[in-house]
């Protein structure tokens, strides 16, 4: 009989064939050999447990390497009970109907307390509290990146000029000639190493514009394992939306 298994991974789950071997001793493998067909390799006694805990930590690379593995993001309907990313943790978020005004977007002890007029309904008031989102996330990251740029900056011997918040949809960050950070919104939804990554790749383009050995070295100075931080962005960059 087959054995079977199943992980999740944001909005994906992975579906997984396991095939054991007695003449493999100690190495688990795990191939994508064509879209929806991932399958495991492992010594012939190996725990279900250890197999399972395996494909979680590829999970990112097998998404990846596999679309039929993704499926598309619900529709947010910002209700009681969504959460939303906050600096790599899920914060949640409890909407309560006011009678007129603004929406209201209060956070604190780790929760969202989100004041929505009644009178806001369909796609009004989906765009209306997407915009409100948009515009604490932004205010946020202004507030928080100059402390981090400041810090990864004094280790790479760098002074950037100015520091802005944007709406890039194909980038994290960018960094101009004459010094000036741009900085995605959605960045500061990351965790904080992921975002102190993002910080040093631009920061590091003030000492080497292209990507050479010699880039990579200054990244590295700041953030020794810049390449296990690299990968997991890529992993957890499609789930940073609101």
């Amino acid at each position: 009989m087959t054995e079977h298994g199943e992980v999740a991974f944001g909005n994906a789950r992975i579906r997984y064939s396991v095939v054991r071997s007695p003449r493999r001793h100690k190495t688990i493998e795990v191939t994508v050999e064509q879209p929806g067909l991932v399958t495991v390799a492992v010594p012939e006694g190996t725990a279900s447990e250890r197999i399972e805990a395996t494909v979680q930590r590829r999970a990112g690379w097998i998404v990846r390497h596999d679309g039929a593995t993704t499926t598309p993001p619900s529709p947010r309907r910002f209700v009681s009970g969504e959460s939303l990313p906050y600096f790599g943790r899920s914060v949640r978020m409890f909407v309560h109907p006011v009678d007129g005004g603004d929406v209201r977007i209060r956070f604190h002890h780790w929760q969202f307390d989100v004041d929505v007029p009644r009178s806001l309904v369909g796609e009004q008031r989906y765009d209306v509290i997407r915009s409100a989102f948009e515009r604490w996330y932004r205010v946020r990251a202004q507030d928080r990146l100059p402390a981090r740029v400041d810090r990864v900056a004094r280790l790479l011997g760098v002074n950037p000029t100015a520091i802005l918040v944007r709406d890039q949809r194909q980038r994290w960050a960018s960094c101009s000639p004459s010094g000036t950070l741009r900085f995605n919104w959605r960045a500061l939804m990351a965790p904080p190493a992921l975002l102190d990554y993002v910080v040093a790749h631009e920061l590091a383009h003030l000492r080497v514009r292209a990507h050479t050995t010699e880039y990579w070295a200054a990244v590295a100075q700041a953030i020794p394992d810049y390449r296990q931080r690299r990968e997991r962005l890529r992993d957890v960059g499609p789930l940073l939306v609101i």
